[in-house]
């Protein structure tokens, strides 16, 4: 079972594409409970991964340090800015299994959105982060946006040499329908057949292992399948606001839909039911590999069915290209005596929404 646990609904920065801070009527800047509520909700739940969320968790980082004096988790996930690194102690970073640190590709598409200088100190805290101790997962959590170059983008990551994953979410959910967004989605698919041709490219020469999780996600999805939604939301996946309510899904803090209980009314066998996926997606050729991609997007449909659909066509295009590849990707790697299995991505639920 994975937990996100919000510290806190505040943000050090105001991103363009998500505003900064939630509303303190939504989510409050502290947790409102103590901390051995939230310990004896998660009693039934087995084995039990925490992903620390905001805001900025790191804003809060003493409540980190102190949840993970007092809990044992089988593996711990932080999602964060970056900026903030040193608030919380080498000890616990050393504890962490994976964390996912948002820059966007290049200096300029990252600071455009996130604020001038942000990529540089981003950087900075990947290589620190390796310094104090963490031999985890570091993830760099891109959004994309218009002024995205996936392959640019994705490839100027890789070779800074501080990540071990690049993964990526498509800006589609809250920012209103893009000027050139059919254009663009043109672009978007050729930089992801070169990127993937690279990645082949770089098995086939040099036996080597981009890590590119959602060319390695869909995989592992078109060759294992998974729940649905694939981030598990609402399903072996929940959100624990700072007030103790407990969500769906760590988007859906403003929905009805969303609130399924309270750490301290409730236990998981009483929770009210998440939404399931449905009609359109159920009726999809790839819905068992796409699995109705985002369980927010799928409710709420922002941009309404055309866009929701548009977003669709791009997802299909990308689990054709993995499809017509994997013989060549089979073949590649049996010719190094590396397992198929061995490069599906990730192992375990790390919260990395694996669908763009």
């Amino acid at each position: 079972m994975l937990f996100f646990i919000f510290t806190t609904g505040l943000c050090n920065l105001r991103c363009d594409y998500c505003g900064g801070s939630f509303p303190e009527k939504l989510v409050p800047a502290k947790p409102t409970y103590d901390i051995g509520s939230l310990i004896k909700f998660m009693e039934d739940a087995g084995s039990v991964s925490i992903v620390f969320y905001g805001g900025e968790p790191l804003l809060n980082a003493r409540f980190i340090s102190k949840f993970m004096d007092s809990f044992d988790a089988e593996r711990y996930i932080i999602q964060t800015n970056g900026l903030l690194v040193d608030r919380l102690e080498p000890v616990y970073w050393r504890r962490i299994d994976t964390v996912l640190i948002s820059i966007d590709g290049v200096e300029y598409a990252t600071d455009k959105h996130r604020g001038s200088g942000v990529y540089s100190a981003v950087v900075r805290s990947a290589r620190k982060l390796r310094l104090l101790g963490f031999d985890g997962d570091l993830v760099a959590r891109m959004t994309v946006t218009e002024d995205t170059d996936i392959y640019r983008d994705v490839l100027h990551l890789l070779e800074l040499g501080l990540f071990d994953h690049i993964h990526w979410q498509l800006n589609v959910v809250w920012a209103p329908p893009w000027s050139s967004f059919d254009r663009w989605c043109e672009t978007y698919l050729h930089g992801l057949r070169n990127l993937l041709d690279l990645w082949i490219y770089k098995v086939k020469m040099e036996g080597k292992i981009l890590g590119i999780a959602p060319f390695q996600g869909c995989l592992k999805r078109i060759l294992e399948g998974g729940l649905y939604p694939p981030c598990e939301a609402g399903v072996e996946a929940y959100a624990i606001s700072t007030d103790g309510s407990i969500l769906a899904c760590p988007i859906a803090v403003d929905v009805d839909w969303g609130r399924l209980g309270d750490i301290h009314s409730d236990r998981l066998d009483t929770l009210k039911a998440a939404p399931r996926i449905g009609k359109p997606c159920i009726s999809c050729i790839e819905f068992k590999v796409c699995g109705g991609r985002c369980l927010y997007a799928y409710m709420e449909k922002l941009w309404g069915m055309d866009g929701f659909r548009k977003v669709c066509d791009m997802t299909l295009s990308m689990i054709s290209l993995l499809r017509n590849r994997l013989h060549i990707v089979r073949d590649t790697l049996k010719s190094y005596g590396i397992s198929l299995n061995s490069i599906l991505y990730p192992l375990f639920n790390n919260s990395i929404e694996i669908i763009p």
